[in-house]
């Protein structure tokens, strides 16, 4: 089997993944990722012993149990990006022999759940609910990096987006990845569901105006507006579409679950965005430890 190059695969002296600063024993087959680094203690408080403490730039990790359930909850920091390094690192730990440098020949699938927060493009669906996303597009371009392919539906969605928003040519390439179906269905009662879209930036790409123009002033009601069949837009942030391509890719089964803070039909924000976060935490921790 092809060894993979040093400059390729980092090992840091500790022998674990150079970003992350994790070793195969320290990962847990459930994973949970949060944006915020401060965030893994807000999870990890309800975990009833932790294993191992890791932090590394802006990378916190802890595993633990909650009951019999073994977990992992990890910072990506914001943005695709950030999101290109954990998943494809989470992949490298699971999945690669630090010391030979070759993919395990038995790979092992984890179940990568995102809490989060996002903005909400309905109005019917105010701040402080929660959604989960039954699909990315991403308009940030990360995984056209890779090699990809879509299903049916995918192939439909995406191109149904593009004839509709025309957010596509030389400066985006919207992309499709699917949530895992396994894990969607746990998520019905008390949540919306529907299509998320990733941006690559909080400001300009979310159609914010603070003193600069935007190239595309109707960012809001465009992605409002889309609809198709039974699917339509329910909200947007920085990381979905990322997790669930490049998890997709690597094998894994990957659901994002995020609350909305803004809603930006109704110009609303929340009133207490660490309440609605920790709400929930509380809501999707009881039932990811019975998956």
């Amino acid at each position: 089997m092809n060894r993979i190059a040093d400059s390729e695969l980092i090992i840091n002296s500790r022998g674990a993944v150079y970003h992350i600063d994790m070793r195969p024993e320290e990962l847990a087959d459930t994973v949970i990722t949060v944006g915020d680094p401060d965030r893994v203690d807000a999870v990890s408080k309800y975990f009833d012993s932790i294993e191992y403490r890791l932090h590394h730039r802006e990378f916190n990790a802890h595993t633990g149990y909650i009951g019999k359930k073994r977990l992992t909850v990890i910072s990506t920091g914001i943005g695709p990006d950030n999101v290109d390094i954990v998943m494809n690192e989470l992949d490298a730990v699971a999945n690669i022999d630090f010391e030979s440098h070759t993919v395990n020949k038995a790979l092992r699938s984890l179940n990568i759940f995102r809490i989060g927060t996002c903005g909400s493009l309905q109005a019917d669906i105010p701040t402080d609910s929660f959604v989960a996303g039954t699909h990315g597009i991403g308009i940030d371009n990360l995984l056209n990096y890779y090699q990809h392919t879509n299903n049916e539906e995918e192939h439909i969605l995406v191109q149904q987006f593009m004839q509709q928003t025309h957010l596509n040519g030389d400066r985006i390439q919207p992309y499709i990845a699917s949530a895992s179906a396994s894990l969607l269905k746990h998520f019905v009662t008390g949540f919306s569901q529907g299509i998320t879209v990733t941006c690559p930036g909080f400001y300009g790409p979310q159609g914010r105006v603070l003193r600069l123009g935007l190239t595309n002033p109707n960012l809001i009601d465009t992605l409002t507006a889309f609809s198709y069949g039974r699917h339509r837009i329910c909200n947007f942030e920085m990381e979905t579409s990322a997790i669930y391509g490049l998890g997709k890719l690597l094998g894994h089964h990957c659901l994002s679950l995020n609350v909305v803070v803004a809603n930006r039909v109704s110009k609303t924000f929340t009133k207490d965005g660490a309440m609605a976060v920790e709400q929930l935490i509380q809501t999707v921790l009881p039932i990811i430890e019975k998956i």
